[in-house]
């Protein structure tokens, strides 16, 4: 176990985490045959499952590391938006949801048929800007209270005021991460860190064919956009920092890798809960690629313990 890490400074450190949060619906099912009425499997289902998404799922990771995590996020006033507040509700996660009646609460549907996901079907839309203005003006009396300020992007529409949400809390001294999507990083000016996954950061640099070419780049781009911090975070290959010393590379430690859904929310929660504690972000990073490694190695969008994610270190 790190020294300087122990659960008492884990169940201090706070953390908000601000973005796009969904509803995670899985149907398991048998598949035993073909439609008849197209080329495509029967699946009967057996069972189903109803889980916390994206920036719900990255404040469940906090929380079930021992931390305290709060979540700002707008919702729909539909079905499934009560769903997710009952579930978050039992997590300890404490939830500021803004309330749109026009907005569809983001659902994502897994068909699972032999331990395999067969059709995804996604449900959104946009939320309305006054319901953004008064998610600005909660996080204005949210950021002072947590040591760290996460936002996690799904470019869902939930974070159209983060240019001036990271301006406020970078001002507070507050550590400042987040997750982004799109090709627009130009809006996570000024955070702290960011972590995007190699495509996303191909996206935005473009292709490299050498790890000179990929260090070239990817400096250019945090001192084009005054960052901290880069992650990028590799897959199989494990993940690279780039920082003003330099660089530093962590390989993989994953063991089995059953299904990588949610890693990236589990690498940067990590990171948020260890920074919120007091750890550099180098030190936090090679905690958060173990966390990586033994999430990969559970099925669906899956958290990670204090004790399994310091077990062997």
């Amino acid at each position: 176990m790190n020294p300087t890490i122990t659960p008492e400074k884990i169940a201090s450190a706070r953390v908000l985490v601000v973005g796009d949060a969904m509803l995670d619906r899985y149907w398991y099912g048998a598949v035993d045959r073909i439609s008849p009425e197209a080329p495509v499997p029967v699946v009967r289902v057996t069972r189903t499952e109803e889980r916390i998404g994206a920036a719900a799922n990255v404040a469940y990771n906090i929380v079930t590391l021992g931390a305290q995590a709060s979540l700002l996020t707008v919702v729909g006033e539909d079905e499934a938006s009560h769903t997710l507040e009952d579930l978050v509700a039992k997590t300890g996660i404490t939830p500021y949801f803004g309330r749109d009646a026009n907005l569809k609460t983001t659902v994502k549907l897994r068909v699972i048929g032999r331990q395999q996901q067969l059709l995804r079907l996604d449900f959104e839309n946009t939320p309305e800007h006054e319901v953004l203005a008064s998610q600005s003006a909660t996080f204005e009396t949210l950021y002072p209270e947590h040591q760290a300020v996460l936002f996690s992007d799904y470019g869902k529409g939930g974070l159209a005021h983060i240019v001036a949400m990271i301006a406020q809390a970078k001002a507070a001294g507050k550590v400042v991460l987040v997750d982004p999507k799109g090709s627009d990083f130009e809006r996570y000016r000024n955070a702290s860190i960011i972590t995007p996954n190699r495509a996303e950061l191909e996206h935005v640099i473009g292709p490299w064919s050498s790890e000179n070419e990929l260090r070239t780049k990817t400096h250019n781009l945090r001192s084009a956009l005054n960052l901290q911090a880069l992650l990028v975070t590799r897959s199989e290959e494990g993940m690279t920092l780039f920082d003003a010393q330099g660089e530093l590379h962590v390989p993989t430690v994953a063991r089995e890798v059953f299904d990588v859904t949610g890693a990236g929310d589990t690498v940067i929660a990590t990171l948020a809960t260890m920074a919120a504690a007091g750890l550099s972000l180098r030190e936090a990073v090679r905690i958060a690629n173990r966390a990586a490694g033994i999430v990969v190695g559970k099925f669906g969008t899956a958290t990670v313990n204090y004790s399994e994610l310091f077990a062997a270190l």
